[in-house]
């Protein structure tokens, strides 16, 4: 019974892309930065293989005195990745992953959104709109949140990524409410305005103490066939954990749940390593990104690395002997710039299992879509994604 489990550690990007000064990212090193706290400790990564991916070893000096098995300086088999997909949001990281290559990127609004999409927004909700341009989350409810809740208007918002966020306080707009105006946004926003994602976010508290819940939504555009797509049509089992289901709209997902924060994820991770199925499961760990590079805390940054480090032996005891163990990350967001958006970066692959060859470096991968390709060749299902696998390099 053969199992694969693709964990992305959200944006922790391993420096910048070629093209990185499209995006203003140049010199960005996500995961370097991280490194520089005192609070950054990342042993049982370094073990398989983790700093030994080029690009990182120039950051951050592993212990090259640690051998491990077979006498390998590391357990896995690594890479870093390249993005090929215009952009560096969520959506477009986690569907070239599954074997997507977006050519052109989504739109984004750093004026806020234009007449032609509020005006139907406010008709079908009945409600007025407040703000309307690019806000970090927390600061948007501590600055419209009284108003919102004296007034009854939305709180929509945006940033650099391609999404339309609408925050209302649980006491004055219910919850599943909330979620049917941001149904009501996405069917309004397509065309040349089909963002990636519309998100809920509730938030509850007083002024001006407003704190967000993990009542959380996406509401993303349905993505074209994915690896899970594939899967699932030849009866394997696509497992989603954390934000994976939104990203992918449910398209191709057999059983899902949601969790508030790392810790629960990676509790649900560890649960379904102790599950029978044979398939995929997707696992995203969302607060390296949400909470801490979108906010500039290296060091909340580095304590979050750091404890999925030390859970890490647990999710590895859960392994069988065909499972394969893929950590990787969908873009950047490195804490230590000036700006508090995504990075344009590579990203990691590791690559662990009983039967996959220790010490094995793949260099650069042309794209995150190589991941797709080689899930589908380990269950023998003709991919009709993007992507190259990488199967044969690293099995024994």
């Amino acid at each position: 019974m053969k199992r694969v489990f693709i964990v992305v550690l959200d944006s922790v990007g391993i420096g910048a892309l070629p093209d990185a000064d499209l995006y203003g990212d140049v010199g960005s090193h996500t995961l370097y930065s991280a490194s520089t706290s005192g609070y950054f400790h990342m042993p049982n990564m370094q073990r398989l293989g983790l700093f030994h991916i080029d690009g990182v070893r120039g950051k951050v000096s592993p212990d090259t005195s640690m051998q491990t098995r077979d006498g390998q300086p590391f357990e896995g088999a690594v890479a870093r990745m390249l993005e090929q997909s215009k952009g560096k949001d969520t959506t477009t990281g986690h569907w070239e992953i599954a074997g997507i290559i977006s050519e052109q990127p989504f739109p984004t609004y750093p004026e806020g959104f234009p007449e032609e999409v509020l005006k139907p927004f406010e008709e079908r909700t009945g409600r007025k709109v407040l703000c309307n341009r690019p806000y970090s989350g927390t600061d948007v409810i501590r600055d419209y949140g009284k108003e919102h809740v004296e007034t009854g208007a939305l709180i929509v918002y945006t940033s650099a990524d391609s999404v339309f966020q609408v925050a209302a306080h649980e006491d004055i707009i219910p919850v599943q409410e909330l979620y049917r105006y941001c149904e009501i946004a996405r069917e309004i926003l397509t065309g040349k305005h089909a963002v990636g994602r519309v998100i809920a976010r509730p938030f509850t508290g007083e002024y001006p103490d407003y704190k967000r819940t993990s009542n959380r939504h996406d509401f993303s555009l349905e993505p074209s066939t994915t690896l899970m797509d594939l899967l699932k049509e030849k009866g394997f089992d696509v497992l989603g954990v954390g934000k994976i289901y939104d990203i992918f709209a449910g398209k191709g997902i057999t059983d899902t749940v949601r969790t508030r924060d790392n810790a629960e994820g990676i509790e649900r991770l560890i649960e379904r390593t102790e599950r029978d199925f044979e398939g995929l499961c997707f696992v995203n760990l969302v607060d390296t990104d949400m909470i801490y590079g979108h906010r500039n805390d290296i060091d909340g940054y580095a304590k979050a690395l750091t404890y999925f480090d030390e859970q890490l032996p647990r999710v590895l005891a859960g392994l069988r002997k065909e499972d394969i163990l893929i950590v990787t990350a969908d873009h950047g967001c490195d804490p230590a710039t000036p700006s508090t958006d995504h990075s344009r970066e590579y990203v990691p692959l590791v690559v662990y299992g009983e039967g996959i060859r220790p010490g094995i470096n793949l260099g650069t991968r042309s794209t995150f879509a190589d991941i797709a390709a080689t899930i589908l060749d380990y269950f023998k299902v003709e991919s009709r994604v993007a992507g190259k696998s990488f199967l044969p390099e690293i099995l024994k």
